[in-house]
């Protein structure tokens, strides 16, 4: 069955729209045709033919395809079972944060990262489902560097942070502190003078999690207390900040080990 759903996601709240694509093509064939962003996909079944600067890109599951904006293209199956992937479309700026020398270049468009082919596939797979900004900010523009400075001519910055433990503390309050509405981290790094890609090295270092796992961390905690006093877990998701009663369990689950509701019945039965 032929499917493209795409999804919206935003970079921080109120923060500039990321466009997620998930495609599975039997017959399809893309005219030619260029985009504003980058075009960034990951295959994840099947085979496809890529027209680009002349040549004909081949890319198989698992491979990672990279087109620069203003280029032109095609797609096409490469053979009768069709092809499947995921692509994202990052405005350029997004792949400059944590390099120099501007705008990377991408001389080989098809790449063979296995790592940071399955880590683009289950960010994009988990965003797209949930596409919760704070994670989107964190995750992808973290990722996208990661391209740049393995697979470009850009070359990477300084990663040492100074003084990275104090603003990874400040950091951690913020979003304590507002853990209905998140500030952006783009927001938070102008008001530290830094560059988003600086604050998110320096609080992966400090704490060992990126911003957005430590604040649904956080959340669980607080919705613990919550499901202990009797409330139902839809009604516990939204005063601390998920997005709904699902993203509430996913995160309880990776952190506790089972269900809120699972949690909420074994404490109440405990006190009984």
């Amino acid at each position: 069955m032929e499917q493209a759903l795409w999804t919206r996601a935003r970079l921080g709240r109120c923060g500039p729209p990321l466009d997620l694509l998930t495609a599975r093509f039997d017959r399809h064939a893309y005219a030619s045709h260029t985009h504003e962003q980058f075009s960034i996909g990951i295959c994840v079944g099947g085979s496809e033919v890529i027209d680009y600067r002349g040549d004909h890109l081949r890319p198989g599951p698992g491979s990672i395809v990279v087109l620069a904006p203003g280029e032109m293209h095609t797609g096409r199956p490469a053979a009768s079972d069709g092809y499947a992937y995921r692509a994202l479309y990052p405005e350029p700026s997004l792949l400059t944060d944590g390099t120099l020398g501007g705008l990377p270049y991408f001389r080989e468009p098809l790449l063979d990262d296995p790592e940071l082919a399955a880590a683009l596939r289950l960010a994009h797979t988990e965003l797209s489902a949930c596409p919760d900004p704070l994670e989107t900010e964190s995750r992808l523009p973290w990722l996208l560097t990661a391209l740049a400075r393995r697979h470009s001519t850009a070359r990477a910055a300084r990663d040492g942070v100074p003084g990275a433990a104090h603003i990874a503390h400040a950091v951690r309050d913020r979003l304590a502190d507002e853990l209905l509405e998140p500030p952006s981290l783009a927001l938070l790094a102008s008001e530290l003078g830094l560059s988003r890609y600086q604050l998110l090295r320096a609080f992966r270092t400090t704490m060992g999690i990126p911003p957005y796992a430590w604040l649904a961390q956080h959340r669980v905690h607080r919705a613990r207390g919550l499901l202990e006093s009797g409330l139902r877990p839809a009604e516990v998701a939204g005063l601390v900040g998920f997005a709904d009663q699902a993203h509430l369990t996913r995160w309880f689950r990776r952190v506790l080990g089972v269900t809120p509701a699972v949690y909420r019945n074994s404490v109440q039965d405990a006190r009984r």
